[in-house]
C-alpha cells in the first residue's frame, strides 16, 4: 500500500448543512435508497432507514429480502419499502441485481450493507452493484466483507464512502486488528488515497479521510459500542450526502453528529444501558446543536 501524502491537510472545523429555504419540499432534501437486512437481521434495515430520515433526507426507501418486508415496514411508517428476491437462507439473491439498480435510479444516494449477511453469492452481487451504481454510495458492515481480497473492485467513478470498524478494516487490509489500531491514521489515509474514496474508520477518535484531508472526531463514548450503532451512522451519512454535502464533509459531519447523539443519550441512559435506538432519539437535538 502507498504511503499517505506528506502534505496531508488536518481538518478540525465541523461542516454544517445549508439553511433550509421556506419554499422547499421533500424532494429538495434528497432521496436515499437503503439496501439492507436479511433473515434475523431486520433491525439493521430499520435502524439505517430511520437514521436516514432523522438525518434529514426528504425521501427514504428501504429495500430488503421479501421475507422480512412486513417487519421492516412496521419498523417506521415514515419510509417506503421494497421487496427483493431472496435465497433459501433469507439473504438477497443474486437475481436482485436488476431490481436494486432500478430502485437506485430514482434516488440520489444509496446506502448498502447493514445486516445483509455473508456468502459467495453476496460477494458476486455487491461487486456487480458497485460497478453499476451511478450514484454516491455508502458501504458498511456486511457490504464491506464482500470486498475482502477484492479491494481493487472498490475503485469507481462515483463517490464512495466506506465505514468499517477496526475488525472489518483489518480484513480488507489482510492485517491483524492490533496493527490497524496502532497505525489508524496512516493506514486509513493510504487506503483512501490508493482507492480514491472516503474512509471513516470507527472507534475512539474516529478517523475520516479522503487521502488528502483527515479529521479525527472528538464526540462519542463507550456506550455507543452496542449492536446497531453503525447502522445508524450509515443512514445518517447517506442523508447528509443526499442533502448536498460532498463526501468527505458528509462523513465528517456524520461522525460528529453520531457521536454527539451518543453523548446526549449518555446523560439519560448512561453508557451501560445505551442502545442504538437511543441514538436515533437524540439525532435531531444533536443536529440542532451543530446547526446553531
Amino acid at each position: 500500500m502507498n504511503k499517505p501524502p506528506a502534505n496531508l491537510q488536518i481538518v478540525t472545523e465541523v461542516p454544517k448543512l445549508p439553511q433550509r429555504a421556506a419554499d422547499s419540499n421533500k424532494g429538495t432534501y434528497g432521496r436515499v435508497l437503503v439496501v439492507a437486512g436479511s433473515r434475523g437481521m431486520s433491525g439493521a434495515a430499520v435502524l439505517c432507514g430511520s437514521a436516514a430520515l432523522r438525518g434529514g433526507a426528504g425521501l427514504v426507501r428501504v429495500a430488503v429480502p421479501r421475507e422480512i418486508l412486513p417487519i421492516v415496514a412496521a419498523g417506521n411508517p415514515c419510509y417506503m419499502t421494497a421487496a427483493l428476491p431472496q435465497d433459501t437462507d433469507g439473504r438477497l439473491d443474486r437475481s436482485a441485481e436488476n431490481d436494486i439498480l432500478t430502485l437506485a435510479g430514482g434516488n440520489n444516494v444509496v446506502a448498502i450493507g447493514p445486516g445483509l449477511g455473508h456468502g459467495s453469492s453476496m460477494t458476486v452481487l455487491l461487486t456487480a452493484l458497485l460497478n453499476r451504481f451511478q450514484a454516491p454510495l455508502v458501504l458498511d458492515a456486511d457490504g464491506l466483507n464482500a470486498f475482502v481480497q477484492n479491494t481493487p473492485s472498490l475503485k469507481r467513478s462515483f463517490p464512495l464512502i466506506l465505514t468499517p470498524h477496526p475488525g472489518e478494516f483489518s480484513r480488507l487490509l489482510n492485517l491483524d486488528t492490533a496493527t490497524v489500531q496502532a497505525h489508524r491514521r496512516e493506514l486509513a489515509t493510504a487506503f483512501a488515497a490508493e482507492n480514491g474514496l472516503v474512509l471513516l474508520l470507527k472507534g475512539h477518535h474516529t478517523v475520516v479521510t479522503d487521502g488528502q484531508r483527515i479529521f479525527e472526531n472528538t464526540t462519542g463514548n463507550p456506550g455507543m459500542a452496542t449492536a446497531g450503532s453503525g447502522d445508524v451512522l450509515t443512514g445518517l451519512i447517506a442523508a447528509l450526502l443526499a442533502q448536498g454535502l460532498e463526501p468527505f464533509a458528509a462523513a465528517q459531519l456524520g461522525a460528529y453528529v453520531h457521536g454527539l447523539a451518543g453523548d446526549l443519550a449518555k446523560t439519560e441512559a448512561g453508557e451501560v444501558g445505551m442502545i442504538a435506538t437511543d441514538l436515533l432519539t437524540h439525532l435531531p437535538k444533536a443536529l440542532r446543536q451543530v446547526q446553531s
